[in-house]
């Protein structure tokens, strides 16, 4: 086992070096790289690896293996030669504001509520934390409010190695019993929690924390989260959408909720009329076909549930079977079919078969959609 003297607990910032390559061996994801001290995160604790370059090599993943820290790159590094490594330092300080506001929220709802840190991932674009209990929308906007206002106080943050006898008397949160040597990192006012990511160093860095849902989770439930950046660039996607809903409304950004109200509204007028005109319609097409025995009809731009209800009208007068097919405008066509006190089942069937269908309902009346073309769909039932 090769040490490596991990540069990111010294200094968090760290954002390039100088090492040593102790070892490089070739593995199934590449080439396994080993130096002398890194500021490469490995992945551990919730949080992903750091990423970035060793001289012309990328660092594609970080892992610590068996007390090794080892860099998984795309070239082979010569053993024994000084290499500058880079961190991909956008992504690291992402990941720092991450875990640090997650630190802050998991610290305040257990003080307030009493509940667990259960789950926690940390993804590329949303964080989710699974609580032992069950939280509302209220409750998580009283918990968001709070943890913004120690944010802003731009407290430092403490980064402490007890002794077991001073770790017996921290009231620090942990998932699982700890051994050895135990990192303790407090977040002034909100969390005190063992933990071995990388954090800011005072809170106002971590800048805003915003929460995106809350949904039921087991016997408590999961949040979705953003902090820092994160909470800027969805401020400034749901803003630009926004604009762009306020132009087609012609609306002020600040009045859209009401002027979609007020579209909605005129939408649901209009469907009543929409319905009232299409009543007529079939109602007319009804008496059209009225004693007139078994009848095939085509329309254009129906809606499935139209489709049913012509069908329906018409196999009240015509004193046969009634089926309406209606162009989908893709070479398919949805249907209707039905005759009063008949069976339709078997014939469904062969005419699914013939017309590459599917579909079926009652025995007097079936709903589906065929890939024919009119012609077809014709001479199917002209046989």
């Amino acid at each position: 086992m090769m040490e490596t003297r991990r540069l990111y607990y010294e200094n968090v910032y760290i954002k390039e070096f100088d090492a040593k390559v102790l070892k490089c061996r070739e593995g199934e994801n590449g080439y396994e790289i080993i130096l002398d001290e890194s500021a490469f995160y490995p992945e551990g604790g919730g949080q992903p690896c750091d990423t970035g370059s060793l001289g012309d090599a990328e660092v594609k993943d970080v892992q610590e293996k068996d007390g090794e820290l080892i860099h998984y790159t795309n070239k082979a590094l010569e053993e024994g030669i000084t290499v500058h490594g880079k961190i991909n330092w956008e992504r690291r300080f992402d990941l720092m504001q991450q875990h640090s506001g997650e630190h802050m929220v998991s610290g305040l709802v257990h003080e307030k509520y009493g509940y667990n840190n259960v789950g926690f991932h940390m993804g590329s674009d949303v964080i989710t934390i699974d609580f032992s209990g069950v939280l509302d929308e209220e409750q998580l906007q009283e918990i968001e409010d709070r943890v913004n206002e120690k944010i802003w106080e731009n407290a430092p943050v403490q980064i402490t190695y007890p002794s077991r006898e001073e770790l017996e008397n921290i009231p620090y949160r942990s998932k699982k019993e700890l051994t050895g040597q135990v990192r303790i990192v407090e977040f002034p006012g909100t969390d005190i929690c063992a933990c071995c990511g990388t954090h800011v160093t005072h809170t106002g860095e971590i800048g805003a924390v915003k929460f995106l849902s809350v949904v039921k989770f087991r016997q408590g439930v999961r949040v979705e989260m953003i902090s820092g950046k994160r909470v800027i660039d969805y401020f400034s996607k749901i803003a630009k959408e926004n604009s762009k809903v306020s132009v087609l409304l012609s609306a002020k950004p600040q009045e859209t909720s009401k002027a979609v109200e007020r579209l909605q509204e005129e939408n649901f007028r209009l469907k009543g009329k929409i319905l009232d005109m299409e009543e007529e319609i079939f109602k007319a097409e009804a008496e059209k076909w009225e004693g007139a025995g078994s009848v095939l009809v085509f329309k254009k731009n129906l809606e499935s549930d139209s489709v049913r209800k012509l069908a329906d009208a018409v196999m009240q007068t015509c004193c046969g079977c009634c089926a309406v097919f209606s162009d989908n405008g893709d070479g398919t066509y949805k249907y209707a079919m039905g005759e009063i006190d008949g069976n339709l089942r078997e014939f469904t069937k062969e005419m699914n078969q013939a017309l590459n269908g599917r579909g079926g309902g009652k025995p007097f009346f079936v709903q589906g959609s065929v890939s024919a073309t009119e012609e077809e769909i014709r001479k199917f039932f002209e046989r």
